[in-house]
């Protein structure tokens, strides 16, 4: 079954209330609309009956994990181009391969701005602009980094 897009529908996935009720404040201050869900589980029910523009979704929940319910969401023909962003405190390399690798289009480390994420969101909305991935300052090379080569690596490696 195929469903519409919802014109200014937003999915927030999040299972601490805290955190859901800044996202869905942020969301709405962008003039969109949240519909949340408390896990992956409520979240692809939700999926069955609406199609929104982007979902927000934490990435440790109960029931199904974020991570899972990216990959469900790429599964599915329909959703496959639906912008995803995956919000979680873990700052770790891997965590953040993972979601990429789930099939996030972006991934924000908590805590982050309000403002910055509306700027995300809205980049990732307007289908003028490329998408890109968040990449973490720290995950960034250094600007004055010497590139990776035996020339550059301590003697004693």
């Amino acid at each position: 079954m195929t469903h519409a897009p919802a014109t200014d529908l937003v999915l927030v996935a999040e299972d601490d209330p805290d955190v859901r009720e800044l996202i869905a404040m942020s969301v709405e201050g962008a003039g969109l609309r949240t519909v949340c869900a408390t896990d992956g589980i409520t979240a692809a029910r939700i999926l069955e009956t609406a199609t929104p523009r982007a979902i927000i979704t934490d990435v440790g929940m109960p029931a199904m994990t974020g991570l899972e319910l990216c990959r469900l969401v790429r599964a599915q023909a329909q959703f496959r181009d639906l912008p995803v962003i995956m919000v979680s405190a873990a700052i770790d390399d891997a965590d953040i391969e993972a979601g990429y690798a789930a099939g996030a289009t972006d991934y924000l480390v908590k805590p982050f701005s309000p403002r910055r994420f509306r700027a995300r969101l809205a980049e990732l909305l307007d289908h003028r602009a490329p998408i890109r991935r968040h990449v973490p300052h720290h995950a960034r090379p250094h600007r004055f980094a010497a590139p990776a080569g035996p020339r550059n690596m301590p003697a004693r490696w």
